[in-house]
């Protein structure tokens, strides 16, 4: 399998999903949430789809749930509509990148903040 074509595929997958979560999930548990990658297993059996959750740490576990609960219905829409012969195995999971990042942003303001000014 070429990676041109996984990364291809993938890359349907995230399009297709995020507009199944934008316009047909009605869970009420699914908050507002950006698919931000898929990751496909080497041989496309299994895909895992990232998620940014807007809210806190509750949210974003209930949005979770609610995303699990439609997998089945997801994995039969992303089948019927990308039209490949073996649907991948879907599961969701959180995209921690954008809180690391944030983090990651605090901890250098703080070093900014603490260092003493070279200008002078």
């Amino acid at each position: 399998m070429s990676e041109y074509r996984r990364d291809r595929l993938a890359d349907r997958i995230r399009s297709e999903v995020a507009g199944m979560i934008e316009s047909e999930l009605k869970d009420p548990r699914i908050g507002f949430t950006t698919v931000t990658r898929v990751d496909l297993s080497a041989d496309l059996r299994r895909a895992r789809i990232l998620v940014s959750v807007l809210g806190d740490e509750r949210q974003r576990q209930e949005t979770l749930c609610g995303l699990a609960s439609a997998t089945g219905y997801v994995r039969h829409e992303v089948g019927r509509r990308l039209r490949v012969r073996h649907v991948p195995e879907l599961s969701f999971a959180l995209d921690r990148s954008l809180d690391e990042a944030e983090h990651i942003e605090e901890l250098l303001q703080g070093l900014r903040r603490g260092a003493p000014d070279n200008q002078g």
